[in-house]
């Protein structure tokens, strides 16, 4: 995935609301940026840290910038959660993550389970039919270790109990966890954060929904799908 333009660096100086980010930039002007993550971004917040934002040319956003990555640990991060689902569609196009190749067929949001919508479900004859959710994740406590959720996630974990139902009517299921950063060998979910969505990784993996994660290479002018992680259970 191309960045449209070339991003703009700055430090941020407040994130706030949610959806709200002040950054100073490195030419001087002061800008408010919409951060297009709604969780907690834990460790990717902190007033003075580096950042990178793009701006749009479309005159109707009220907020012309937008936060897209973050430098914690020496490494860039993605903190922009509409990211994932466009960086697997390319990889699935380009069949660059082995174990989803094969499909004819790739449709985006479609209604399934309890007034939901999977991100991707891919179809192609002689074969089951695979129910696909994206997650992204980009907080890491302990180096190496990518973890998710960074806050209670309750809908995600709705989401893997539907992937179940999927495979208990002899479908395939797959929840994917992309990691926007190059610095982590391995996934984990984030127990102590959200004991409920840990549980219900461990029981949708029982009953068949295939764990994925993939790390992403960074750069502040693409970005991409690229190598597996090994999951891990949580203790």
């Amino acid at each position: 995935m191309q960045f449209p333009g070339p991003l703009a660096h700055g430090v941020l100086i407040d994130r706030y609301k949610r959806f709200f980010a002040d950054v100073m930039l490195d030419d001087g002007r002061a800008v408010t940026a919409h951060c297009p993550n709604p969780g907690a971004m834990l460790g990717l917040k902190s007033p003075g840290m580096g950042v990178w934002v793009s701006l749009s040319d479309n005159p109707k956003r009220s907020l012309a910038w937008t936060l897209e990555m973050a430098e914690a640990d020496g490494v860039l991060v993605g903190v922009n959660t509409l990211h994932p689902n466009r960086l697997v569609a390319e990889a699935l196009s380009d069949d660059a993550i082995p174990h989803l190749v094969g499909y004819e067929t790739i449709r985006r949001e479609v209604r399934y389970g309890e007034a939901s919508r999977v991100d991707f479900l891919l179809t192609g004859p002689d074969r089951p039919a695979c129910w696909l959710e994206i997650k992204n994740c980009h907080f890491m406590r302990t180096p190496g270790l990518a973890e998710f959720p960074d806050c209670v996630a309750a809908r995600s974990a709705k989401h893997l109990r539907e992937l179940e139902a999927m495979v208990a009517a002899g479908d395939r299921a797959v929840v994917l966890f992309v990691v926007q950063r190059e610095d982590c060998e391995a996934f984990s979910a984030c127990r102590d954060l959200d004991p409920v969505f840990a549980a219900a990784l461990d029981h949708a993996a029982d009953a068949g929904v295939e764990v994925m994660v993939h790390a992403c290479a960074m750069s502040n002018k693409a970005i991409r799908i690229a190598w597996p992680l090994v999951w891990r259970r949580s203790p």
